[in-house]
């Protein structure tokens, strides 16, 4: 038997936490010394302990800890739980760092206000291009939404066209269409040259010529744009134009590191 002090570092608890987990019934020690009253346990209670704190740090309360335990879960079923459990912290945690990175963009924007480089805004015609296209819809503007479906958009895209034996002219482009309901339908295209075909399972779409188009090259992930796309928006405004469509997101380079990704923002305008 091990003394309470000798089981804590056993298990890597503190002695509190011990004596916490017996006053609740969570853990009671093997056996109490009537005499002294110091509380002894055996090894195999580590197993128990082992349990409590996986289940514990997973997020479960004690009371649902408790539960778990006294319906005597077997191996397996704990580490489907424990693996179900895990996802799920995962996905938050990803949501998590995903709004503070916008949190982050956010604060850059507000910082360059006033410094914002709206010369490196070009003003050019943009002709009517073809793309293969598929389409979905994203619930909002947000990264958090909108990145999760416009890449894997294109992924597949591309995978379709490569087994359609079509070739790939150009680049990719994605179009965003807000709708009433605050959703937004995701277009992700790449241009190509073929004619439309019904044995296709793509669509192939001429997207309209632009005829006066401000454009902007922005570097790095689009998860950081915002303030790209505000030093478009500026320029338009402070030249006396305004915008006459959704914006086009035109990728020019996409090596593996995102941060060096190049994306040319194209917004069709028209004199206010």
């Amino acid at each position: 038997m091990f003394s309470i002090g000798e089981f804590a570092q056993l298990g890597r608890v503190s002695v509190r936490m011990l004596r916490h987990y017996d006053a609740i019934g969570l853990l009671r020690p093997d056996h109490v010394d009537p005499a002294s009253g110091h509380r002894f346990y055996q090894a195999g209670q580590l197993s128990r302990l082992n349990r409590v704190i996986a289940l514990k740090d997973l997020g479960f309360t004690l009371h649902q800890i408790a539960s778990i335990l006294d319906e005597q879960v077997d191996t397996a079923e704990l580490h489907g739980m424990v693996r179900l459990r895990r996802a799920e912290l995962e996905a938050r945690i990803a949501a998590d760092t995903a709004r503070l990175l916008q949190v982050e963009v956010r604060l850059r924007t507000i910082a360059k206000e006033g410094h914002m480089r709206t010369e490196e805004v070009l003003l050019k015609r943009i002709p009517s291009t073809r793309v293969a296209q598929l389409t979905a819809v994203a619930a909002s503007y947000d990264t958090e939404d909108i990145g999760p479906v416009v890449q894997p958009l294109f992924t597949e895209l591309c995978r379709r066209v490569e087994a359609a034996g079509v070739p790939v002219t150009g680049y990719g482009i994605a179009c965003y269409e807000p709708g009433a309901d605050g959703r937004v339908t995701v277009r992700a295209g790449v241009e190509v040259t073929v004619e439309p075909d019904d044995r296709y399972d793509f669509a192939i779409v001429d997207l309209p010529e632009m005829e006066s188009a401000a454009t902007i090259i922005h570097r790095g992930s689009m998860d950081r744009v915002g303030p790209t796309f505000e030093t478009l928006a500026r320029w338009v405004e402070e030249h006396g134009h305004r915008s006459a469509g959704p914006a086009r997101e035109v990728s020019i380079d996409c090596p593996a590191d995102r941060d060096k990704w190049v994306t040319e923002l194209q917004m069709a305008i028209t004199s206010a």
